[in-house]
């Protein structure tokens, strides 16, 4: 059994065809109804640094280390997640596009391959956490212009390869009319054939192509749609904004909420850097926005999914002409979501709304139900065991891990899913231990600095509007939950210093 695993950066579990919303995603709706899809799937970290490196590892974010964005995933314990699992087991590993496994923002070169201020050799292509043959990109979002050589990795050695590119970044920064003034979201000028999706969507057929006739196990990266919101023409006018769903709650309600929320969005970075510090304030802030930027954000959103969603088809019709598609697993999910206006919110942070909490998870291939829609809550962090259970690998060091073949079987079922966040107060001024806990129809999120919480009752309150952590009547239900949070094993790691940025 092949293992093809596909991610998307940033992409609320709502947002899919298939989900009801108005965004066009036909292959990822094809994926699903030729697949099972579960529908109360939760990261392990509403951030990426330490959800990718979950997903890795098959290791909770206070075990492997990367409790935040801006610590490094040691080598090591990258290196025993499932990729080197199945190196060793014989199959050939890929890893393109988008890793995040080290910080790309530094306080000082890292000599890492993710490290933007670090030089890079321009021959590597791995290994890497354990996946033998790597196609990277320093970070993939453009905030920036991709980085040129040697200051870069391999999508942006290609990107500057044919000595056009400072034309192309002049494109990527144009912003074509009608001009937006919603937050972080403009109509980009830049083609979308030099577009990184089209480059992942290229190079993974490419993988697929020269290892046809062995064993893979390859993981497939998209960046988007991660912000900023800069849509390639015409990929961002597909959705009119006039016709996106807005959020049915959003107002910012910060009274009706814990503490942290206020203090989330208002604190001032402990951070001495003022570069990193400006931009913890800034670039990870949104100020809140009207009904019409939102909808034009929406929609360059959509769009950016709607690139991805087409690469995903020419990936998986190039399964089909390769004559892999009956022997391979195919598994599509992202590391986390976004508020996209719940709330009055939008990107991401310490409330672990529905939107930012839950996210997508299709899975198809040999023994997998079509049609099938899984209900009981599970991780992404489940992933890893589910590879290695397919593929017959064995994978040791994934202990937090359990495989969701028994779910997909119908031989099995869950009662709660778990999620961490370590935040330290260089993010928002103060630290955060955060511990949230997500049942069939429950969700509890604890501070457990403070003692203070949140508890939603997602089967008759899915808009999470009344916070019931205090509330007699919820007395029984939140002892089960924090019970729940309770049960996570106790082998944290001491925290490790954060060393950047993201």
């Amino acid at each position: 059994m092949n293992i093809l695993f596909i991610t998307s950066d940033q992409q609320r579990a709502d947002c899919y065809g298939f989900e009801g919303r108005r965004v066009k995603t036909p292959h990822l709706d094809l994926l699903a109804r030729e697949g099972t899809r579960f529908s109360a799937c939760i990261t392990p970290n509403m951030v990426c640094q330490p959800s990718r490196a979950s997903i890795l590892t098959g290791l909770l974010p206070a075990t492997h280390g990367v409790s935040d964005n801006g610590i490094d995933l040691p080598d090591a314990t990258g290196e025993a997640g499932f990729a080197g699992a199945f190196s060793k087991a014989g199959f050939r590993t890929g890893y393109i596009g988008k890793a995040h496994f080290k910080t790309a923002h530094n306080f000082a070169p890292t000599g890492t391959p993710e490290c933007r201020t670090s030089p890079q050799p321009q021959d590597w292509n791995g290994p890497y956490m354990g996946f033998q043959h790597v196609e990277l990109m320093v970070e993939g979002h453009n905030t920036w212009p991709p980085l040129k050589p040697p200051y870069a990795q391999h999508y942006e050695r290609w990107y500057y390869a044919d000595g056009r590119g400072e034309e192309k970044n002049r494109l990527l920064m144009t912003k074509l009319p009608p001009v937006s003034d919603a937050a972080q979201t403009h109509h980009s000028a830049l083609p979308v054939a030099w577009h990184n999706s089209t480059w992942i969507g290229n190079q993974t057929i490419e993988y697929l192509r020269a290892n046809r006739e062995s064993k893979f196990c390859l993981w497939a990266s998209f960046p988007d749609p991660h912000h900023p919101f800069d849509c390639p023409d015409p990929w961002g006018r597909l959705h009119h904004p006039e016709e996106v769903d807005l959020p049915e709650h959003r107002t910012m309600d910060l009274e009706r909420r814990p503490w942290w929320h206020k203090e989330s969005l208002y604190g001032t970075p402990r951070m001495e850097n003022a570069e990193l510090r400006a931009f913890r304030e800034k670039a990870s802030r949104t100020p809140v926005q009207t009904d019409q930027q939102l909808r034009e954000l929406i929609a360059n959103y959509y769009g950016m999914i709607s690139l991805i969603d087409h690469n995903v088809g020419r990936i998986l019709a190039a399964l089909d002409e390769l004559g892999l598609a009956q022997d391979t697993l195919v598994v599509y999910s992202t590391d986390h979501g976004d508020w996209l206006g719940d709330h009055g919110l939008v990107l991401k942070g310490p409330m672990a709304y529905e939107g930012l909490l839950r996210v997508g998870l299709l899975a198809r291939g040999p023994g997998v139900p079509a049609g099938k829609i899984v209900g009981d809550p599970v991780s992404t962090l489940d992933l890893p065991a589910t590879f290695a259970d397919y593929a017959s690998v064995k994978l040791p060091d994934a202990r937090h891990s359990r495989s969701l073949k028994p779910l997909i079987g119908g031989r099995a079922t869950r009662d709660f899913a778990y999620s961490e966040w370590d935040l330290r107060a260089s993010r928002c001024g103060v630290d955060l231990w955060l511990r949230t806990v997500r049942t069939k129809t429950h969700k509890l999120t604890l501070e457990t600095n403070s003692g203070a919480g949140e508890l939603y009752d997602l089967k008759n309150d899915p808009q999470e509007m009344d916070n019931r952590f205090d509330d007699p009547g919820m007395k029984t239900a939140r002892k089960e939950l924090e019970d729940m949070i309770a049960s996570r094993p106790q082998d944290q790691v001491a925290p490790l210093p954060q060393i950047g940025m993201a």
